[in-house]
């Protein structure tokens, strides 16, 4: 026996298993991935009755058949892990549903205990279950529970430790799938047990049933070993599959589902639940849905929501951003005070301080965005968003669950793509999930926001408001567009149906809001500062290095020395005569601005020099069909690293210093007032920053969740070819229409 229990958490999305694993572990669990996959692991540890208890909350699934990664990752654990004992988390409310995953642990046979969940919610809608029989009749222990107020969590784990302690193998249940399926299936049998094809693992029934289920994993895992011998049991299953097809036109998926919902509903029907209410009675969330769902009111009230939650992000997050950028400013003006002029104290300050400061500044407003989304969730209400939106999505060739993706990332304005393309994990489809991850960048992320309120406020200030709107209408329009011909071209494939059950309304515990809240904005904070922090320092010195030739620099150095030496002359004029004319202070003035004008000439050819620099000017040759000059490229350059950064680059690139993104007036004078620039480079510039590669954070977390950088490549070049394609139709049309002026 292990000094250490292992144990698994299973079940279907919404029964309740985070509420479980939350209660059970608290502060005493940690979140990763599991190796190959995107797929989050999560661990805790607990101690029941002094025995140390690990807990593994494996990822919700409706069922054991290769159809997903979450199925692949749960059914994997289980298998190769063999946890001593797998808790099988089941809603009361939806009993019949449930116990279908239940049905397939048992064919697998895996030591289980099923956790009755949510009976306060049954015994709500009229239900009894009779708990006892229940574990008679499947042949494992049942213990009804509540895992939002933890009512019957000990006794659920007397179970379980009763079940680790026989210790016994478990035989798995053999079901009858008819006589077509189980005369293939005794045929398959003696040939699998013969060459002992996968049954150091499965039971041998079980790779049967996969074989007939066409289960890729499976398929594949015997191929390797047996290629032969797999062909030949193919060849058997196809017999099978095209005798049904002529005969009942079904495949032996569907007619295995209906078995196994055939043994549930026989064992349900033995006295296992008995109704109060008979009827058409509607429950409260019922009620709700007929309104919330509804076709006018449901998108109305969709729309008020998501603009409450975001009024309530950016109300209440002002706080801590101001704190946070004043912690910046101080620890600026800190290292400004303590070290002398020098590239170690430019690095600090602009590489580390602002280049951190520009990410970590939205912590804020992410922890309180994510808080937001956790209630949404957790009330059951996204789902009903998924489930409105489904429809037009699927014209896109999308799925309903990309909506919150879409939304995370910045679709009412404000986001973060980084959370975003992390959100995609919830979609089953790996080609629906690929077009949505790398669709989700489009929107207006909160770091694009600073750039669209500069550029509108300083050529649209008119109409301000329905340039923001336009803005964010154009990135829904342009993401769903993009979907569509990624979807019809490099991601081709059928749309899979989109089957989610509406789970009951429910009160979020506070425990589970700030779980969840913490976990996601930790991963922001270890994913976006830790890269930004590097992508800032090469920032930095791309900016400041080679530096100016010596010959230059001396040219500089001595017409600062001459004017310095004017100045002296005329300081001692004044001393001497003992009175300052109004002739003296408008030359002491000329001397000064002549010695500003000098610095910042130097600061323009120190940039010019630069590979920043350099990398604008050559870039000229081309995005001048957009309009763009080099010093525009040097901020598209930096966007590239992080669009929090665009705003300063660009005030440098102007010689204006450091500039703050949040008090951008200086930059938008010397933007209206410079002649390269009017309406028509300004709203190419805006269209070409709103749909351009993703930041290097975003290219990296796609290149995560989707197993390969050559995704992450792809997002880069796809994005940026359109968005300059379309920032150079905005230029010359404009241009060609006399709109430039």
């Amino acid at each position: 026996m292990r000094s250490t229990l292992s144990i698994a958490l299973a079940g279907n999305p919404n029964a309740g298993k985070t509420t479980l694993f939350n209660r059970l572990t608290g502060a005493r669990q940690h979140v990763g991935n599991y190796p190959g996959v995107t797929v989050e692991k999560k661990e805790g540890f607990l101690t029941h009755n002094g025995r140390e208890i690990k807990v593994t909350d494996l990822p919700g699934t409706y069922s054991l058949t290769a159809y997903s990664v979450e199925e692949l990752v749960a059914r994997d654990f289980i298998v190769n892990q063999r946890p001593d004992v797998v808790v099988d988390i089941v809603d009361a409310s939806n009993l019949e549903r449930n116990l279908y995953l239940s049905c397939q642990f048992l064919e697998l046979g895996a030591p289980m205990v099923i956790a009755l969940n949510m009976v306060d919610v049954a015994e709500n809608r009229g239900i009894e279950i009779d708990a006892d029989r229940l574990a008679r009749l499947l042949g494992v222990p049942v213990v009804p529970i509540v895992a939002r107020s933890g009512k019957g969590i000990d006794k659920l784990f007397d179970a379980i430790l009763e079940t680790a302690a026989i210790n016994n193998a478990v035989h798995p249940i053999l079901l009858r799938y008819g006589s077509d399926l189980d005369q293939t299936i005794t045929a398959l049998l003696p040939l699998i047990e013969k060459n002992k094809l996968l049954t150091d693992d499965y039971p041998a029934r079980w790779i049967a049933l996969k074989f007939l289920e066409h289960d890729e994993q499976i398929l594949e895992k015997a191929k390797q070993l047996n290629p032969e011998l797999t062909e030949e049991l193919l060849q058997n299953c196809e017999t099978v599959t095209t005798h049904l097809q002529q005969t009942m036109e079904v495949y032996p998926e569907a007619v295995i589902a209906d078995h196994r919902y055939g043994y549930i509903k026989s064992v349900l029907h033995q006295g296992v639940i008995r109704e109060k209410f008979v009827g058409d009675r509607l429950y409260t969330s019922d009620k709700i849905d007929k309104i919330v769902t509804h076709r006018i009111l449901g998108p109305l009230i969709m729309a008020a929501i998501l603009f409450g939650l975001y009024t309530f992000t950016f109300n209440y997050s002002t706080t801590l951003v101001d704190l946070l950028a004043s912690l910046f400013t101080l620890a600026s003006n800190s290292i400004d005070s303590l070290l002398p002029d020098g590239p170690l104290k430019s690095m600090i300050i602009s590489g580390v301080i602002d280049g951190m400061g520009g990410v970590l500044g939205f912590v804020p407003i992410i922890m309180f965005m994510f808080f937001g989304i956790a209630v949404l969730e957790d009330s059951g209400y996204l789902a009903r968003v998924a489930f409105m939106m489904d429809r037009i999505f699927h014209f896109f060739g999308l799925h309903g669950s990309s909506v919150m993706p879409f939304i995370v990332s910045g679709g009412i304005a404000g986001g973060c793509a980084v959370p975003g393309v992390m959100a995609t994990r919830t979609l089953r489809s790996p080609k629906e999930r690929m077009a949505t991850l790398l669709t989700v960048p489009f929107m207006n992320c909160g770091a694009k926001l600073p750039v669209l309120t500069l550029l509108i406020g300083a050529f649209f200030s008119a109409h301000q408001a329905r340039y923001m709107f336009l803005a964010t209408l154009a990135a829904w329009l342009v993401a769903l567009i993009a979907a569509k011909f990624l979807r019809m071209t490099v991601l081709r494939g059928e749309s899979t149906p989109f089957v989610m059950e509406l789970p009951p309304y429910r009160f979020p515990t506070l425990r589970g809001l700030v779980i969840h809240t913490w976990e996601r904005t930790w991963q922001y904070i270890k994913k976006a500062g830790t890269v930004i922090l590097g992508i800032s320092i090469l920032l930095w010195a791309m900016m400041t290095y080679p530096g100016l030739p010596q010959d230059k620099a001396d040219t500089f150095k001595r017409q600062r020395q001459e004017i310095r030496i004017q100045l002296q002359g005329e300081q001692k004029i004044n001393t001497v005569e003992d009175k300052t004319t109004d002739i003296g202070q408008v030359l002491h003035g000329n001397l000064e601005a002549a010695l500003v004008e000098i610095s910042q000439q130097e600061a323009q050819a120190h940039l010019r020099n630069s590979f920043a620099g350099r990398i604008g000017i050559a870039l000229e040759s081309i995005s001048r069909f957009a309009g763009f000059d080099w010093r525009t490229n040097i901020a598209l350059v930096g966007g590239f690293a992080a669009k929090e950064v665009i705003i300063s680059t660009l005030g440098t690139a102007y010689s204006l210093g450091d500039v703050d993104p949040d008090n951008t007036s200086t930059l938008k004078d010397r933007l209206t007032a410079d002649p390269r620039w009017n309406p028509v480079v300004a709203l190419s510039f805006l269209a070409f920053i709103m749909f351009y590669a993703p930041c290097f954070v975003t290219i990296v977390c796609i290149a995560r969740e989707a197993g390969s950088w050559k995704w992450a490549f792809f997002s880069m070049a796809f994005n940026t070819g359109f968005a300059f394609i379309l920032a150079v139709c905005i230029y010359q049309i404009g241009i060609f229409l006399g709109l430039g002026g």
